[in-house]
């Protein structure tokens, strides 16, 4: 194992291509170039940037990761993606592998999850476009050209995490892939805003209408990937993304292009988009769920809306449909199941992550004596006020410092923790972050048998697909201090 180094650099054990990413982002954040740190992330000689699937995702990732080409032969997913743990080589499905992952502000390609629900399509950009329709003074098919270069462009930085995040820690466990701590990343998106386009085609863009927006990677006969986002929402900062950390969205990640939803969680980030509709009301009804469908009655538009992505107790066969929910931050839901029975997964909960020391990680003191504790720290929409770190499993506290860049409260928080004079043996390590709110991470996970369908008594719901686990206690890392 490796351990910190005399010049308060941290050993790693993931190789050169990882070490090279981590040397070029320190130059940059050290001559305080924010852009060159998104633009080398992204597109470097040796870079093979890449995301995560409908719902999560990003580059574009046609190479090997060392920059070279085997001309006609495809590289495996491990290949293009090496700092990924697989989960499933198809539909496309991985994970970061290491926790050094997040002790860095910009999250390179090959590190970044990724979650497919079908397969990756092979798209040819040129023939690829985006229809609007609904309630807009005129329907329009968007060519990738005209999304590029008729409007104008933005680049935000957003931290990007699966719904299911965290899956693997409920006990019992629950269906799906297995996500530990590692399908989450922070990356710089840049595409044309969908207020733009809305507006040009005289789109009804009040409060309490909504955008529908559809993928086109689903099979013949199969449920289209399709999410309801809140016109307020839209208006505000939704992108239609088509680069990622300064080089092309890969195929994997959405591929010609995707919705950049910031701070919201990643199924409401569709990918390989290809239409969105103007409505007064979430998708919803017999005409969606029938258009299309085969003669078993499939749910064809409704189901990654109403059916799935929704915090459901094991008591619950199924979740109430809305045309409309009171408030579409998910924490706020979750504390309103008067008004909603079953919270959906729309903005991120606050959550922190410890990148060094790495789970099992052996490490040294520094000659002052002392461990240097790093991790990452998020809110949604909402700003991170404090982060908390535990050097003995959660018994005592010591409040953490804030460094690195700040790019809106879409992008994470990078902190530090100084561990003063730690004794030799094993420690269990835990971070817990708190929002402009107050709100704070729980300590852990409620029994099925409780019932739970929001946070209380320090625990998060268990749930019948594990969405939404910000519980500090499943994420801690063990590490060796060593004499």
């Amino acid at each position: 194992m490796s351990g910190q180094q005399p010049d308060g650099r941290h050993g790693s054990d993931r190789g050169t291509l990882r070490d090279r990413f981590i040397e070029r982002r320190r130059f940059l954040m050290a001559t305080g170039s924010l852009a060159g740190v998104g633009v080398l992330a992204g597109c470097g000689a040796n870079s093979d940037d890449t995301g995560n699937g409908n719902g999560t995702g990003d580059g574009n990732g046609n190479g090997n990761g060392d920059g070279t080409d085997d001309g006609d032969t495809e590289p495996s997913l491990e290949d293009r993606y090496p700092g990924l743990r697989i989960l499933s080589p198809e539909p496309e499905n991985g994970e970061a592998a290491a926790r050094a992952t997040y002790a860095d502000y910009i999250t390179p390609r090959e590190e970044h999850y990724i979650r497919n629900h079908y397969p990756t399509p092979d798209i040819d950009e040129s023939e690829w476009t985006v229809s609007l329709t609904g309630l807009v003074d005129s329907e329009i098919d968007l060519s990738m050209e005209e999304i590029k270069h008729s409007y104008s462009t933005e680049s935000v930085t957003h931290t990007m995490q699966c719904a299911g995040n965290g899956r693997s820690y409920f006990d019992p466990q629950v269906g799906g892939n297995q996500w530990s701590f590692g399908a989450v990343g922070n990356t710089v998106w840049t595409g044309t805003p969908v207020s733009d386009i809305l507006e040009e085609y005289g789109a009804e863009t009040s409060d309490g209408y909504f955008l529908t927006v559809m993928g086109g990677e689903h099979p013949e006969g199969e449920d289209v990937f399709c999410r309801s986002i809140p016109m307020e929402k839209v208006m505000d900062d939704t992108l239609l993304a088509y680069n990622m950390n300064g080089s092309p969205v890969s195929p994997d990640h959405g591929f010609p292009v995707r919705l950049l939803v910031p701070g919201w969680f990643g199924c409401n980030n569709v990918k390989w988009l290809n239409r969105m509709h103007v409505m007064e009301s979430m998708v919803i009804g017999n005409e969606w769920e029938e258009e299309g469908a085969p003669e078993n009655g499939q749910r064809t538009y409704t189901h990654w809306q109403q059916y799935s992505y929704r915090i459901l107790p094991e008591e619950d066969s199924g979740a109430e449909h809305y045309e409309d929910i009171p408030v579409y931050d998910t924490r706020e839901q979750m504390e309103q199941t008067d008004a909603i029975k079953n919270a959906y997964m729309y903005d991120q909960l606050e959550k922190s992550l410890i990148g060094y020391p790495g789970d099992g990680q052996t490490v040294s003191q520094s000659p002052a004596g002392t461990v240097e504790v790093i991790g990452v720290a998020w809110a949604g929409d909402d700003a991170v006020q404090t982060v908390e770190v535990s050097t003995d499993g959660g018994d005592s506290w010591g409040e953490a410092e804030f460094f690195g860049p700040v790019d809106g409260a879409s992008g994470w928080r990078q902190f530090r923790y100084i561990w003063e004079n730690p004794s030799s043996g094993d420690h269990t390590l835990v971070s817990r972050a708190t929002d402009e709110r107050r709100y704070t991470q729980p300590a852990a996970i409620s029994g099925k048998d409780e019932q739970l369908r929001s946070i209380a008594d320090d625990k998060y719901p268990w749930n019948q697909k594990g969405y939404g686990n910000n519980a500090y206690m499943p994420h801690a890392v063990s590490c060796t201090i060593e004499e």
